[in-house]
Parts: C-alpha cells; structure tokens; sequence
C-alpha cells in the first residue's frame, strides 16, 4: 500500500531517506487492514515513524539493530532535547506506541531478529509447572494462571533471579510467605495462595523432592461449605439493568447481548467471550459450548430473546472482522479476540448505571439459576443447565429455593404453630 498520503507533506523526505522506507507501505497495510485502525490514528503513527526514522538516520541506526533498547534511548535521550523540525511529532505516549507497533510488524516480517532473552531460573521452573498442571493435571487456563502468579512470588521472593535449589527451602520460608501482608486479604485468597503452593508442592514432589515438611507447615483459612449465600439480582434490579444498554452507551447492543447469555443461559464469563459464530445454529435454535470450564462440549437451547439480542449485535453493531467470534472489539485491533475482563467490564458499568454497588458478574449466573427454582425446577435439572459435573457443586442453591424451604421450615420455638 501506498503510504504517502498518511505522512505529513514535510515528514516524507524524512522516510524516504531512510533504512524504514522499504517497509513503511507493510507498517500501513497492518495498521488500515490488518489491525483496523482508522486512517486518522494510522496517519498519527506514521508520523511518529517518521520522527522516529530521522532520528535512526542520524544515529546511524540500521535496522536490524532495531530494538526495545533502541526506542527507549529514542525516548529518554532524544525525545527531551529534540530540535527536528515541525511539524514532528513530540508526544511521548504517541511516538511509544507507533514505535512498538513499527518493531512488532518488523519482526512478524522476519525483518528484525526476535530478542533474545536472558534465561530465567524461575520462569523456566513456571514453564515446567504449568505443563505439569496442564498434562497431567488437567486445570483450565485460568487456575493455571492463578497458580502460577502465586508460585512466581513465593519463588521469587526465596531464590530471586538465582537457580532455584528446593532442598535450601526451610518450612521458616513458607511460614514468612504466608503470613506476608496481601493486597487484597480475604479467605478467599488466603485458600487460594495455600491451594497454589500445595499444587507447587506436589509437583516438585512428582520431581523426587522430599517437600512433606514444607507442605506440612501450610495452613488453610476455615471456609465452611455452603456457609455464604449465592448474591443474586431481583426481578427489578433486571429490568433496570437491561433498560440501562440505552443508545447512548457505546457499544450498547454488544453489552446488552452479553448480559442476556448470561442471564439466560448461565453462561460465564469466558464462554460467552469464547462464544464463536459457528457454535450457533439459528435453525435448531441451539447453542454448543465447546471451550467450557469442564472441558466438554454441550448443547444449550437458544431463548428467543437471547436469540434476537444476538441477531440485532450481529446485524447493526459488529464491525467487519476476520474473526470468528461473535463478540469482538469495537476499536483497534478489532482482530483480536475478545477477552473475559472485556465482558466483566462491560456489566460492571452496567451494574453502576444503575447503582449496584458490587461488581460481581456471577450474579447474573446466580439470578438465572434462582429463577429456575421459582419457576419449579429441581436441583438435578439446575445442576444439568449449569453443567456441574457433581450434584454436590449445585447445593449451595437450595438456599435459593425459598418455596421448598418454607415447606420444610420448623415453627419457631414458643410460637403458636
């Protein structure tokens, strides 16, 4: 692509004169096609490029030495005593992103060598712990995720940047890490960080490591089972959060959508972020999960108005995208999937349109669920929908089932029965 009408007059000779004009017209092509960048912001990058391309042709910059080192000495050296002419672009913010985005598509080209990294000790001990947790563990990505966060810190916070040598850890170390101040303190994360480290624990036992002495010394908060109460929305908090997707939010069909698979469907979060265009056959009005948290592949039916809210997005709101997801992003790059902090974003705005002060998504699963039980279904038939492997995961329900519970209920002692 041509990209001389996305540079400023005066900046051109500054790209045609150096090592970056060759791959310029490629730096355009993935912003306007690829990326789905509006010419404006593109125009916008291309300008930084080219501030940035004078500078390399006085640094005596090729381009194979091109690197984060490199953007950053532009940044911080050149950036703060700049004398280049107008109209060059001085925004800091501006110039790092275009900068990051020219040494991306370099390297996607082959262009520019991937950097080499320093070999991490502990990271390489990660990378063997999330495919132990992952073969023969068998855990989804999230608490993958969670559990390497914990382990990175308890490692880090032992050995460092050092080799990592277990037989020098002492049950004092496990202690300290434990009783260290948390930023977010709850049970709920106390539970989890001794759940992390116990699964950290036993696979360095898989390994031949003798860790009984540090398991030993970890204590796990009292929760007990089916003690809270499942937060679920009234009837009126719902027709106030689906009234609240009004023309004036961005993106109003999208959200709206959302909260409607949630709410009947069940959904979670990160399936309807993975929900994908061919998971839905309008004929048989089904939908078929395929990337659930239980790993197994179900078919849901399609509520009608599920079904239209889905339809209205797809018809009216979403733009062009080479993905197949039905939910994708509404700005640059809008190739990208979509992400579950995207859709927990988007209801907790909703929640605070309408003044909910909590920012808990699973609500929505929760409401669904107490409408089951007052529409008459069983805990079988909830735990079915809900796709719980075990009857048992569906308990905590009952304590939704009011009409049920007023039958079983107990008079109240001295009280006339």
């Amino acid at each position: 692509m041509n990209a001389s009408f996305l540079v400023s007059p005066s900046l051109r000779d500054w790209v045609a004169a150096s090592e970056l004009a060759p791959h310029i017209g490629t730096f355009v092509e993935r912003l306007v096609r690829g990326g789905g960048y509006a010419c404006r912001t593109a125009a916008n990058h291309v300008d930084a490029i080219a501030h940035f391309a004078r500078w390399m042709s006085r640094s005596r910059l090729t381009v194979e030495r091109l690197d984060e080192v490199a953007i950053q000495r532009f940044l911080d050296r050149h950036l703060p005593r700049c004398d280049c002419p107008p109209p060059a672009l001085r925004n800091r913010r501006d110039l790092s992103a275009g900068c990051h985005l020219l040494l991306r598509v370099l390297r996607d080209q082959g262009v520019v060598p991937a950097p080499v990294t320093k070999p991490d000790p502990v990271e390489e001990e990660l990378c063997r712990f999330d495919e132990h947790m992952r073969c023969a563990r068998g855990l989804c990505e999230g608490t993958r995720r969670v559990r390497i966060g914990i382990a990175r810190r308890f490692l880090r916070s032992c050995f460092g940047d050092q080799p990592i040598v277990i037989s020098a850890l002492q049950p004092a170390d496990v202690r300290r890490f434990v009783a260290s101040p948390s930023k977010r303190p709850s049970v709920a994360n106390a539970r989890a960080q001794a759940s992390a480290l116990r699964a950290y624990f036993r696979f360095r036992a898989t390994c031949g490591d003798p860790v009984h002495t540090l398991t030993g010394v970890i204590a796990t908060p009292a929760q007990w089972s089916l003690a809270s109460l499942p937060r679920s929305l009234s009837h009126t908090e719902v027709d106030r959060l689906l009234a609240s997707f009004t023309p004036q939010v961005p993106s109003c069909r999208r959200g709206y959508a959302m909260v409607r698979c949630a709410l009947d469907l069940g959904l979670r979060v990160g399936e309807i972020a993975k929900l994908s265009l061919d998971d839905i056959d309008w004929r048989a009005g089904t939908v078929t999960l395929r990337r659930t948290k239980s790993r197994r592949e179900d078919i849901l039916p399609l509520p009608p108005a599920t079904g239209r809210a889905i339809a209205d997005y797809l018809r009216f709101e979403r733009p062009t995208s080479v993905n197949r997801s039905v939910f994708v992003r509404h700005v640059a790059p809008r190739d990208v999937p979509i992400s579950a902090y995207a859709v927990h974003r988007i209801v907790r705005d909703a929640y605070h349109r309408i003044g909910i002060a909590h920012g808990r998504v699973h609500a929505l699963r929760h409401t669904f669920v107490r409408q089951l039980l007052e529409r008459g279904s069983s805990l079988k038939e909830v735990a079915d929908v809900l796709r719980h492997r075990s009857l048992n995961t569906s308990l905590i329900y009952a304590k939704l089932d009011h009409r049920n519970l007023s039958a079983v209920a107990l008079p109240w002692p001295g009280s006339v029965s």
